[in-house]
């Protein structure tokens, strides 16, 4: 691994009886300590890493928070917040490493399409006035109908799990291709994570083709991530699913970019130190 490589997306979790969960969770508690994820990602000489802010608390971030305080600044946040949020509030979780906001595209899907693009202009612009960016947790369709609204995006955008576009709701090739190109002409960027949502048959073979065109297509604004603790099967192994980012992308200076170059500057790290 080169020095500074990143976990662009993981999660981190309990203990239950500090940080409450939403009324109805689609998972029940992981087992997701930070001291854990620390010792996995120790293990595969993974430096650097990005909390990503789980469905599991909603828009209370406090346990994000505070794994933000105790990292010693090698790590940063992606926080979900209400719509009624105010700048102070954001300033402050700035203060404390969080550099984005994730939207729950999942949680607003029935909305129609006006309001869920209203949505996104309003966080855009919370965001910017921070210099972060948004992070789409979304379907694939939903995605797929946003495609001609994504060039006029105004901050850099992130789309989770490769753009989570499954067959099975009747998502194609072509459309993936037409969500590439849009992420190209505006702000876009691929993260490489989640690879088991898509091929739920484990099937990962399928998923090259895919992983590469996003590498050809968005050398600088490619990011990779774990998804740790791989909700919902906790079993699955980290350094397993690290190994598939060497066969889609054999170079070792594409995979430099993606681990330590592309998101150093999207989270602002530092330089990473020289081997």
């Amino acid at each position: 691994m080169p020095p500074g490589a990143c976990d662009a997306h993981v999660h981190v979790f309990g203990p239950a009886d500090r940080y409450p969960r939403v009324p109805h969770p689609h998972y029940t508690l992981p087992d997701g300590e930070q001291s854990k994820l620390e010792g996995a990602l120790d293990a595969l000489g993974v430096e650097r890493y990005v909390i990503v802010q789980p469905s599991y608390y909603g828009t209370d971030n406090r346990c994000m928070l505070d794994a933000l305080d105790r990292c010693g600044g090698h790590a940063r946040g992606v926080a979900m917040v209400d719509d009624d949020v105010d700048q102070e509030t954001l300033a402050r979780m700035h203060e404390r490493g969080v550099r984005a906001l994730r939207l729950d595209l999942f949680l607003r899907a029935q909305l129609p399409g006006r309001e869920l693009r209203a949505y996104i202009e309003r966080s855009v612009s919370r965001a910017s006035r921070l210099g972060w960016h948004v992070q789409f947790y979304t379907p694939g369709w939903v995605v797929r109908d946003l495609i001609p609204f994504l060039p006029s995006i105004g901050a850099d955008f992130v789309i989770d799990h490769m753009g989570y576009m499954l067959e099975t709701d009747g998502l194609t090739r072509e459309d993936f291709d037409r969500l590439l190109r849009a992420a190209h002409e505006g702000r876009g960027w691929f993260k490489l994570s989640g690879p088991y949502r898509l091929a739920k048959d484990r099937n990962y073979v399928r998923l090259r083709p895919l992983a590469r065109a996003i590498v050809e297509t968005l050398p600088d604004r490619v990011i990779w991530g774990s998804d740790w603790p791989h909700i919902p099967d906790g079993a699955l192994d980290t350094g397993n699913l690290l190994n598939l980012l060497a066969d889609w992308v054999p170079e070792p200076e594409g995979r430099k970019r993606i681990l330590v170059e592309n998101p150093a500057r999207l989270f602002g790290f530092p330089e990473a130190r020289r081997p």
